[in-house]
């Protein structure tokens, strides 16, 4: 049995049951496809469903502002997916419609090509290879192949392997017209079977249907497959974080563009790269000091993908609004949960007993 049959078979039997994958609907397909980059499904279903109740169509979710879409995505991290989403919802509403083609769905604003090739082959039956992390490993693994995903060598490589195996009529003695919804459950089963049976620590390699073909089994080489090119450099940042409260009122700002977190809303942000609370508050006229706050978390730790960060809480209380750079403003205490803001803030914010 082929390699390409034996995944179909198992996707049959194995295949995971998901809400995005009862419909041809592109909207929702590719709603699920940018929530699930860098997030486990577990996590991200529940926001898949919110977002399908809240916005059941593209039209809608055009229609919402980038702060309802912000907000909606709080938790989730990697920010700019959801700017680019609403980006992209309005991109597609101007231009008449879902695109259907690989080119077109690629021209939307946060799709690459992996998102492109999901899209179009469960929607829209396109002939596209699907490869993410999942697909990398099996391929890397089955076939034996040592070259580093992370290279450009290695995603030609492994994107010509991929798009070669994709089912076949003349192989599979199928009509043409069955192939669509067989390259969509291809490309799924092949994600599957990495995500749970071909998995990164303690694969099933003896119950494993491609046991007999398998390079790295073969070999004794699962472990070391596939392989990747270290090239991520970490920094850290150390933030200080002022909740200001003054009769009811907190001071929040929108983070600006070209940064972490753009477009969320945050407390009053000290960067321990630029400055310390006090020469701060001296460059900016403000009354503020570490003796007139109080310390409620310290050292808080905060992983990013980039960086880690580090965050102290103060807690400033006041009877008299200080002075503030412009772009902070005020609001009740209580309406801070209508504004999406870091998780990073969210726990930080939970010391208050607030409920952002």
């Amino acid at each position: 049995m082929s390699f390409t049959t034996t995944i179909l078979q198992w996707f049959r039997e194995n295949g995971r049951d998901l809400p995005w994958r009862e419909t041809r609907d592109p909207y929702a397909i590719w709603l699920s496809e940018i929530i699930l980059q860098q997030t486990r499904i577990e996590q991200g279903r529940p926001y898949w469903e919110r977002f399908m109740r809240r916005w059941p169509t593209v039209q809608d979710l055009a229609a919402a502002s980038e702060d309802e879409v912000l907000r909606e995505w709080q938790g989730l991290g990697y920010y700019s997916r959801a700017r680019n989403l609403h980006a992209a919802a309005r991109q597609i509403v101007a231009s008449g419609g879902f695109p259907s083609t690989i080119a077109g769905i690629k021209a939307l604003k946060g799709v690459g090509d992996y998102t492109a090739a999901a899209i179009g082959s469960f929607a829209f039956g396109l002939p596209a290879a699907v490869v993410d992390g999942n697909v990398y490993r099996v391929l890397a693994r089955h076939y034996g192949i040592a070259t580093p995903i992370n290279t450009t060598e290695g995603k030609k490589e492994f994107s010509a392997l991929a798009q070669s195996l994709l089912p076949q009529s003349s192989s599979l003695s199928l009509q043409p017209s069955a192939l669509s919804s067989l390259t969509s459950d291809y490309n799924q089963g092949l994600m599957d079977f990495g995500a749970t049976f071909c998995t990164p620590q303690s694969p099933q390699c003896p119950q494993c249907p491609l046991q007999e073909t398998c390079v790295a089994f073969r070999e004794g080489r699962v472990s070391e497959l596939p392989v990747k090119q270290r090239t991520l450099k970490v920094k850290e940042r150390h933030f200080s974080y002022i909740y200001i409260s003054c009769n009811g009122y907190t001071a929040i700002h929108r983070r600006p563009a070209g940064d972490i977190w753009q477009g969320l809303y945050e407390p009053l942000l000290i960067d321990h790269g630029q400055w310390t609370i006090d020469n701060w508050a001296a460059q900016n006229n403000c009354q503020l000091s570490i003796v007139n706050c109080q310390l409620l978390a310290k050292n808080v730790k905060h992983v990013l993908t980039h960086r880690i960060l580090y965050a102290d809480f103060w807690l400033w209380e006041t009877k008299e609004r200080p002075e503030l750079p412009d772009d902070y403003f005020w609001i009740h205490e209580s309406d801070i949960v209508d504004y999406g803001i870091p998780r990073l803030v969210e726990i930080l914010l939970e010391s208050l007993s607030l409920e952002p």
